[in-house]
């Protein structure tokens, strides 16, 4: 995210909103390869779709009128239904993890790309906002691996033969994982209190070889001021996962996107790639980003404040001008099974950051413990003397 002073760009009067119903369609139809009619794919790094049997390459040009636009927050949520806003979908939930994504009609038995568990339920069709705008992959799907493999050997306390069961059975997948971002202008009252360090100089007396004697010992106290004011700030692109299936604790830092890089959406970024469908409506995800906000508010508070102390005790926040858009974030996901449970890796689709959940060994830790105290057992005997 970014609290950039980049104004919105509203969309014309004619402009149709996620490039048109035709073209989300699109999202499920297959890219037929011109020279040989195989199934393109998008080539992660590259502005092309590529195809695996002859190589050819498709180079993705977006039709003019293609812009991502930040669109109105409260007309959206009063018209959220609205069919030039949202288009309907197939969309498989899995039972496990309760993720949503969409349904590959050309596969046969499918598995959750968040989890791993087999997908045995139909596909429901969902009325969706439509993607406003993609952050394309970057990192290939062999880069991803060996960011997985390089995790998984700097892992402390990890059980020996994790790596070589993890790698065996964890599939890479790439993921275009939805989300909302937010723009708005804030404008807060706030009412507090400055604290400034005083030291004074309090007498004390002790007893010095028989002898009462007082001295003067500095105190430092802070002496508080009442203060009010009002701080205003415009935040830009606030991000919010608009799924709960794979939360911020699972993302780690792996979590961080770039979204100048955002593209207007066109199918051809999503090729050979799975995407996850939001199951965080519009109005929380807001609530969600206004927390994010005010934690900035509260720090550019106390900044204006000043002191060497401040208390913030009553603050009003107005909410001007809010925007949002739906897009989609790549995100190499992998599910592995081990001991009986299931662990997730990710890796970011636009960085390369790596973050995953591991398993760990009770008895190297218990091995480590016990040297440690072998090891503080010598100290003390050398330092006793022997």
């Amino acid at each position: 995210m970014a609290w950039s002073r980049t104004r919105p760009r509203s969309p014309g009067p004619d402009a149709e909103p996620g490039g048109g119903a035709a073209e989300e369609g699109e999202r499920l139809s297959r890219l037929a390869c011109s020279s040989c009619g195989a199934e393109l794919t998008y080539a992660p790094g590259t502005s092309a779709v590529r195809c695996a049997y002859c190589g050819h390459e498709q180079t993705i040009v977006p039709s003019p009128w293609q812009v991502v636009v930040e669109r109105d927050l409260a007309s959206a949520l009063e018209r959220a239904a609205a069919e030039h806003l949202s288009d309907e979908q197939r969309v498989l939930k899995c039972e496990t993890c309760a993720a949503s994504f969409e349904a590959d009609e050309r596969a046969g038995a499918q598995s959750c790309p968040f989890c791993g568990s087999a997908i045995v339920a139909s596909p429901e069709r969902a009325r969706l906002f439509r993607p406003d705008g993609v952050v394309p992959f970057a990192i290939p799907r062999e880069t991803a691996r060996e960011r997985l493999r390089a995790w998984l050997a700097g892992l402390w306390f990890a059980p020996s033969d994790l790596g070589r069961k993890a790698e065996a059975e964890a599939r890479l997948e790439g993921l275009y994982l939805p989300f909302w971002t937010y723009d708005c202008d804030t404008e807060t009252e706030y009412r507090g209190a400055r604290g400034v360090r005083v030291t004074r100089h309090v007498p004390v007396t002790r007893e010095v070889q028989g002898r009462v004697v007082t001295e003067l010992r500095p105190v430092v106290e802070l002496h508080w001021t009442p203060v009010s004011g009002r701080v205003a700030r415009h935040f830009d692109d606030v991000l919010v996962p608009a799924t709960a299936a794979l939360p911020l604790a699972d993302l780690g830092r792996a979590g961080r996107w770039n979204t100048q890089s955002l593209r207007p959406y066109a199918a051809e970024w999503l090729a050979g790639f799975r995407s996850g469908f939001y199951d965080v409506p519009l109005d929380r995800g807001f609530a969600e980003a206004q927390a994010v906000m005010r934690a900035v508010i509260e720090t550019d508070i106390r900044a204006d404040i000043g002191g060497d102390a401040q208390r913030i005790e009553a603050m009003r926040t107005r909410w001007r001008a809010a925007t949002f858009k739906h897009v989609l974030l790549p995100l190499w996901v992998a599910a592995y099974r081990y001991r009986g449970r299931t662990w997730r890796f990710v890796v970011n689709g636009q960085t390369g950051e790596a973050h995953g959940e591991r398993p760990w060994s009770i008895w190297k830790i218990a091995a480590a413990v016990l040297a440690a105290a072998a090891l503080a057992g010598v100290a003390l005997y050398f330092a006793g003397g022997g």
